[in-house]
């Protein structure tokens, strides 16, 4: 499993992300009511997320052939938030690393089958956005 500060930074970006969504309120609210602030990178990721959520929506719906994006478990919608913002704003990242990140966030917090889904929606997004899987 991957570790370090970048994972622990995705880790917490999913966790605000989330906690956005279900009290559907935005994330720069998140961000600002927290007691203390979050690393860089996870402010980056919260904010980017939030700042392209209409282009990274549209990216994973095509990517995602037979799901909509409202119909996908909380964890995975927001799981490929993070990535596909990654694959657009972070060239310097592999995409190797940023698929396997987002597919052992979405084993470890959502459901069996989220990991193999997260992976295909990914690596078809990979080959759009980088031109490699």
């Amino acid at each position: 499993m991957p570790e370090g500060p970048r994972h622990e930074a995705r880790e917490r970006a999913l966790s605000l992300l989330y906690e956005a969504e279900v009290k559907s309120i935005e994330p720069s609210t998140v961000l600002e009511t927290l007691p203390a602030s979050p690393d860089p990178f996870t402010s980056e990721l919260v904010k980017g997320v939030s700042t392209h959520l209409a282009r990274i929506d549209s990216l994973v719906g095509e990517a995602s052939v037979g799901w909509e994006i409202e119909r996908m478990p909380v964890v995975d919608r927001t799981v490929l938030r993070i990535a596909t913002y990654e694959l657009l704003e972070h060239a310097e990242t592999p995409v190797a690393v940023v698929i396997d990140e987002a597919v052992e966030l979405a084993k470890q917090y959502s459901t069996e089958g989220s990991g193999a889904f997260v992976n295909g929606v990914l690596s078809q997004l990979a080959i759009r956005l980088r031109g490699a899987p």
